[in-house]
């Protein structure tokens, strides 16, 4: 009877689909069974991942084989130190736990073809001196969640063409094609929005397919293989006609993930919309189609057809006619009677108003491009300054150029500063207030400095007392 009667690994799941990814935490148990005493060298718990691509070409009377090999990580956890050849298990059932952490970084989904294949597996391996290794291993199922440029994929894909017809006909065609996303899940829909305006003497057909591409690589050789997911048709458009055509298309469960980051295997989807024109070359529009996991898919865009930003964002690409809201753009409050996005509006001060406190030049928002913080009332929104803004009046102020749009904000002539003279001994009148016109989104200077008057001066302002 062998002394090693079975040898088992087992590890846990950390979601419902059973995936891992870039920097989890694998944690499991290896299992051994010993019907006696048993000298053991080493036992360890190894975790790898790889590609492999091999195929065969026949070239006259010979055969030329090609092939490459990847390997993206190694790990080994001793569970018995190795090089201690005294060590012995008694007999019966011995548990060993293990932990082990996948490195960070892209590497490639697990993928299966027929020419190649990436594979990420769990191996345990028993040594003993003068006997057989024991070995048992398990593939774990890789889903990478290195996307570049996420966000970008969110966004909508637009293509044109245009066709003139030469034979058989007259006239010319011309498609605009608006594809909501670039990066689907398996499961969701594809919404396609096609305008066809057919101004020649034949009929054509919209149609939609969905195909994939998948790419061997080796030195010497690159083999393809091609093939449509998917194909859909719409109603045919008539001669001197405009249609719009509105499509949906949902993409299969079960279709493997982009591969974009494996240099020997890489897999890639394309949504093709052209139209079927007989006798006649199609016009047709290509769009790349990524296939991404479902949990990278932002909860704003499962089952909806909408950009990257969510309902109501402020500081978000608009296509409204409406104007801005008037909320801020940060952290950071608007300040007392700020206008849209909180750029200063019009003021009226009878006293000199308080200081606000210095900020950062920019603030840290949601999306990679920094938002512009909060400026106070009396200087420049975009200005990278960092100190406090002078409210009496200061020295000669720096000038910004106002944009093209921007026009110059005025004090009112009619609210020039008069002389009021004291009604009461010690109480001096109050300072002079000005009424601005409405703010625009950019000014140039300070509120106090525009204007080519003098100020008063401090004794007009605040004549002496009489002496008692």
């Amino acid at each position: 009877m062998p002394s090693v009667q079975n040898l088992t690994m087992t590890y846990d799941s950390l979601n419902e689909h059973g995936t891992f990814s870039e920097g989890d935490t694998i944690t499991g148990k290896v299992t051994l069974f010993l019907s006696k005493d048993t000298k053991c060298e080493s036992l360890f718990v190894k975790a790898k991942g790889d590609a492999d691509v091999r195929w065969t070409v026949r070239r006259g009377e010979h055969n030329h084989t090609y092939s490459a090999h990847r390997r993206y990580f190694k790990l080994k956890q001793f569970l018995i130190p190795e090089n201690t050849k005294d060590t012995v298990l008694p007999q019966g059932t011995h548990v060993y736990p293990f932990r082990i952490t996948l490195p960070q970084g892209s590497m490639p989904s697990s993928f299966k073809g027929c020419h190649g294949k990436i594979v990420y597996k769990l191996e345990a391996k028993l040594s003993r001196s003068w006997k057989f290794d024991r070995k048992v291993d398990n593939e774990i199922n890789f889903v990478s969640k290195a996307i570049p440029n996420l966000q970008h994929l969110m966004t909508q894909q637009v293509g044109s063409t245009n066709k003139e017809m030469w034979f058989f006909s007259k006239g010319d065609v011309h498609m605009d094609v608006t594809v909501d996303r670039r990066a689907y899940a398996p499961g969701e829909t594809i919404t396609i929005v096609a305008k066809v305006n057919n101004a020649s003497t034949k009929e054509m057909t919209p149609k939609f397919s969905l195909s994939r591409d998948l790419v061997y690589r080796a030195v010497g050789d690159t083999k393809h293989e091609k093939s449509v997911i998917l194909k859909l048709s719409e109603n045919t458009i008539q001669p001197k006609t405009q249609e719009e055509v509105k499509c949906r298309m949902k993409i299969p469960q079960g279709q493997t993930q982009t591969i974009h980051n494996c240099d020997i295997i890489s897999l890639e989807y394309y949504l093709k919309v052209y139209l079927d024109i007989s006798f006649s070359s199609d016009p047709e529009v290509k769009f790349p189609v990524a296939i991404i996991p479902n949990d990278l898919v932002p909860s704003q865009f499962h089952g909806h057809a909408m950009g990257p930003y969510p309902n109501s964002a402020v500081g978000a690409p608009s296509n409204s006619d409406f104007p801005p809201p008037a909320a801020a753009m940060g952290p950071y409050p608007a300040p007392p009677h700020a206008g849209s996005y909180g750029y200063p509006g019009a003021q009226s001060y009878s006293a000199p108003p308080p200081v606000y406190p210095a900020q950062s030049a920019y603030v840290s928002g949601g999306y990679n491009n920094p938002v512009p913080q909060l400026a106070s009332p009396y200087g420049t929104p975009f200005s990278s300054s960092s100190s406090s803004s002078v409210l009496h009046p200061p020295p000669t102020a720096p000038a910004f150029q106002p944009p093209p749009y921007a026009p110059e904000v005025q004090p009112s002539p009619l609210s020039a500063p008069a002389y009021v003279p004291p009604t009461a001994p010690n109480i001096p009148p109050p300072a002079p207030a000005y009424n601005l016109l409405p703010s625009a989104p950019m000014m140039d200077t300070d509120f106090l400095s525009q204007t080519d008057e003098a100020p008063p001066s401090y004794s007009l302002l605040f004549p002496p007392t009489d002496a008692k």
